[in-house]
């Protein structure tokens, strides 16, 4: 018998002839989180990951909450590991696991046996019912619930016998970089992490672009967005931020437009510069934290005006979701107090009191068109742009 940890995930176990190579992306990614910890190892069985360490004993308090921020993984399962899979091993066991959980009862239960091997030779129901009579038999106080139970006792029959009582759920999703590369245009915001979030969740590598317009936005407002990228990280395994000095460009936007209008052309002007650091860095596609018509900016005609300056597709995970929807996930994430505090990024430091709703596309192109230098001024802000590994 030795403690484990059984690693769980879901969409993955759908794929195809590729499913091995999404696999092994996802233990990769664990061994190198863990790769400062002396003995642990990870190991495929059936559908499952299992890490164990193995050269003393298993540091359960460190491991999971290191697993649980892995991309891909849906939960995590503390528990053992052990080869002789006969009944009088499975029920011995189980009340070793049982007295180590629950030593004085107190507690409904039920046993599950998951039966990945089929040539063994109880079914899955018998297993559950002669282990569940044992451990009944052998700990005081405890009841029999099948409906609602307050433990499910789990026995799962592959390779080598597992047995564990708790199921803590992970982020989900898939590996990250699996899916290609995007590019995040970053503000100190609630949205736009919630979207980097989400979009690294569906296997997309990113990186972060933040706009920094000095002295209109402040240390504080830069350090906002670093710590949110910092943030992110814990997700991703690590992230690149490029700081580019946007100040320049938005004064020659805001001398050159008319107010209403501001706004949009800022935006274009924001995509144009992201979608030059992408095709640096080998994104295929840029991600906003726009959500339809929660902003001016944001509604259909003005996403039809700006969405044309970038030539690469511009992603928008948030684009059904209302604020409410977007703050939960941001709760759950841990970014939420970064992002709330009080130190503007640029975007509100230039935002107009009456912003168009219900721009043209054709009349924003025209202005765009005659503000002198705005391609070059763009091209020195990617040139002066400050680059993080967070």
């Amino acid at each position: 018998m030795r403690n484990i940890l059984l690693v769980k995930y879901g969409e993955i176990a759908t794929r195809g002839k590729n499913r091995y190579l999404i696999e092994n992306r996802l233990i990769w990614t664990i061994i190198k989180r863990l790769e400062l910890y002396e003995g642990y190892r990870v190991y495929k069985e059936q559908g499952r990951l299992l890490i164990v360490n193995e050269k003393k004993d298993f540091d359960y308090e460190t491991v999971i909450p290191i697993v649980l921020n892995v991309l891909g993984v849906t939960a995590v399962c503390p528990g053992i590991e052990i080869t002789d899979q006969s009944i009088e091993s499975l029920r011995e066991h189980a009340l070793i696991h049982f007295k180590e959980h629950y030593p004085d009862g107190g507690v409904s239960f039920k046993v599950i046996t998951k039966r990945a091997d089929k040539r063994y030779p109880l079914t899955g129901n018998e297993v559950s019912a002669d282990v569940g009579g044992y451990v009944l038999h052998n700990i005081p106080n405890l009841t029999v619930d099948v409906h609602n139970p307050d433990v499910k006792l789990m026995v799962e029959l592959r390779n080598n016998a597992y047995i564990y009582s708790r199921v803590i759920m992970g982020q989900g999703g898939l590996p990250y970089g699996t899916s290609g590369k995007a590019t995040v245009l970053m503000s100190g915001g609630i949205d736009s992490p919630v979207a980097a979030y989400l979009v690294a969740k569906r296997g997309v590598e990113i990186e972060a672009c933040y706009f920094d317009s000095p002295p209109y936005t402040s240390e504080r407002a830069k350090q906002k967005v670093i710590d949110l990228a910092s943030r992110l990280a814990d997700f991703t395994g690590g992230i690149r931020l490029h700081i580019v000095p946007f100040t320049e460009v938005q004064l020659r936007i805001y001398e050159s437009t008319p107010p209403e209008k501001m706004t949009i052309l800022l935006k274009r002007a924001m995509l144009k510069t992201a979608e030059k650091i992408a095709g640096s860095n080998g994104s295929v596609a840029l991600v906003t934290g726009d959500s339809i018509a929660q902003v001016a900016s944001q509604t259909m005609e003005a996403i039809n005006a700006i969405d044309p300056a970038a030539g690469l597709p511009v992603l928008r995970p948030l684009c059904a979701m209302d604020k409410q929807e977007i703050i939960d996930i941001a709760l759950k994430i841990g970014t939420y107090d970064i992002s709330v505090r009080p130190y503007e990024d640029c975007c509100t430091v230039f935002v107009a009191k009456h912003p168009e709703t219900k721009p043209k596309r054709s009349i924003i192109e025209s202005i765009e068109s005659k503000i002198s230098d705005l391609d070059s001024l763009i091209d020195e802000a990617v040139q002066n742009t400050e680059i993080m590994e967070l």
